[in-house]
């Protein structure tokens, strides 16, 4: 007897329509699975004997065969368990139904229990434009899956209860459509920063342009604790950025299954201590890293220079592309990577190096070598550089409340509607992203600010890359002013922006 049903398959963020054909014949007891699966793909064999036993039913004496297809593309994982046991329901006629607009999904335990299943709403997104009208997920999952619109979702508990379903004994109630709690994250607000005023204002023009920042300043003068703030005064999420963002935590298995949508930017910090694969994703079937998980979002690295200069050499490429494409011998999954980038660091290891209130005890040699960890293709992909000096006792002892979240967000959200409104018709999004053929178009500079960079370019020995990021970041300034040419105040600005390179790495 010959029978099929639908699954998903799952490799990286790439999910895949797979039919799971199932045929039984006379002859020596055998359960095969052909298809190109993994050592997890092998072993669903005795999780689906084990969980239909729990429902009584044997299939040790039968001889059947498995072909998950389509046949050359890779299969990983034990989310095919599922299908797999739906397919051998249905060529012992358990199900009688058709079931070719249907898909089932998720891993099973020898227990016969569903369990929860990474990747569901990538799975169920590929699921719909397949043409499926239906998904039977783990009960777990199913919050998640309903988010997709026009895609009837059944979430099952085990075998038993999907049996009951198709034999009219007891049927599953659809998920309802996934209708957001409303709960709004309590985020940290501007208001608690004292003094670091240029620090602010940095900030600003860079959630206004989406650029890379680089703080730099002695312990204690708070470069964590503001750019911890720095979500507060981010535009708000697309529904395309949200569901993109939370389809590769989904894939992580890092969605909290109560309010399984993401719908505030990411902000993931890092330590020092991670490794290259944590910080850009891989694994035998590769995961996303944090420079993945904080798509759409902030990757904070506290204490630059402590980092590996090898892993930090990772981040170049996907910095610059905005995708981390990571090849293992099963194939390549690229990850969408586009973050604003927020590092801190002290000036040298001690902390104290042109702090007038202290004093450092670092060689030059060691300073050096501290600061040569971070590369100058690295520096030069830091749109914005700025200083945070020791407070003085007056703004530390300061009671009143600095310039709340809430006012810098309005000034933020009137230089983006600017950017849209200018790169409608286009897939750029923000200031730091214009691609180069359109820098003449959409940064035009008044006469003043084009004889400024002229004589920066040679004077301060700029790159072409870090030409074109001071563009950019005066494009921004302009923006946040309300004005349609680069003013020769804003080309000041964004070259103010660029000069702790020259003072710190030029000792």
């Amino acid at each position: 007897m010959y029978s099929k049903v639908n699954g998903m398959g799952l490799f990286g963020m790439n999910a895949f329509l797979v039919t799971a054909e199932i045929i039984t014949q006379k002859g020596q007891p055998a359960f095969d699975i052909v298809g190109l699966g993994d050592l997890a793909v092998q072993e669903s064999r005795t999780r689906v004997k084990g969980a239909l036993a729990q429902i009584g039913i044997g299939i040790s004496a039968q001889r059947i065969t498995v072909n998950l297809a389509p046949a050359d593309v890779k299969k990983c994982g034990s989310l095919y368990d599922f299908t797999i046991i739906a397919a051998v329901l249905k060529v012992n006629d358990f199900i009688d139904e058709d079931t070719d607009d249907a898909a089932f999904i998720g891993e099973v335990s020898l227990g016969g229990e569903l369990i929860h299943t990474s990747g569901i709403l990538t799975m169920a997104i590929a699921a719909k434009r397949a043409g499926l009208k239906r998904i039977f997920v783990p009960f777990d999952d199913a919050r998640e899956a309903s988010v997709v619109e026009g895609l009837t979702v059944y979430p099952v508990k085990n075998i038993r209860s999907l049996l009951n379903h198709f034999t009219g004994r007891e049927k599953i109630t659809p998920a309802p459509p996934y209708a957001h709690l409303g709960i709004k994250p309590t985020l940290l607000d501007f208001e608690d920063v004292k003094g670091q005023q240029s620090a602010k204002r940095a900030l600003e023009v860079a959630a206004a342009g989406f650029h890379n920042v680089l703080l730099i300043g002695p312990p204690g003068t708070g470069k964590s604790m503001i750019s911890k703030r720095l979500p507060s005064i981010l535009p708000p999420m697309s529904f395309d950025e949200s569901i993109e963002t939370t389809g590769i935590h989904s894939i992580a298995g890092t969605l909290d299954r109560e309010n399984p949508i993401i719908n505030t930017r990411p902000f993931r910090a890092v330590s020092h201590t991670a490794s290259a694969i944590g910080l850009i994703g891989g694994g035998s079937v590769p995961k996303p890293g944090e420079i993945s998980l904080a798509h759409n979002g902030v990757l904070f690295l506290d204490e630059l220079p402590e980092f590996d200069r090898k892993t930090l050499e990772t981040l170049r490429q996907p910095l610059e592309d905005g995708v981390i494409t990571i090849s293992r011998a099963q194939g390549s999954v690229t990850y969408p990577c586009d973050i604003m980038m927020v590092a801190a660091m002290n000036p040298c290891p001690c902390g104290n190096y042109g702090n007038p209130k202290a004093h450092c005890s670092c060689s030059p040699q060691a300073i050096q070598k501290y600061l040569s960890k971070i590369s100058r293709p690295i520096l030069d992909r830091i749109d914005i550089q700025v200083e945070m000096p020791q407070l003085s006792y007056e703004e530390v002892s300061n009671s009143s409340k600095g310039e709340p979240s809430k006012e810098i967000l309005a000034r933020v959200m009137e230089a983006r509607k600017i950017q849209e409104k200018r790169f409608a018709g286009t897939d750029v999004r923000a200031n730091s992203k214009i691609p180069p053929s359109l820098l003449a178009e959409m940064c035009p500079l008044e006469p003043a600010a084009k004889k400024l960079l002229s004589d920066c370019f040679d004077k301060l020995g700029l790159s072409a890359r870090a030409y074109d990021r001071l563009l950019k970041v005066g494009r921004t300034c302009a923006d946040l002013a309300g004005s349609e040419v680069i003013r020769k105040t804003d080309i000041a600005n964004a070259i103010a922006f660029r000069s702790l390179d020259r003072k710190y790495w030029n000792i």
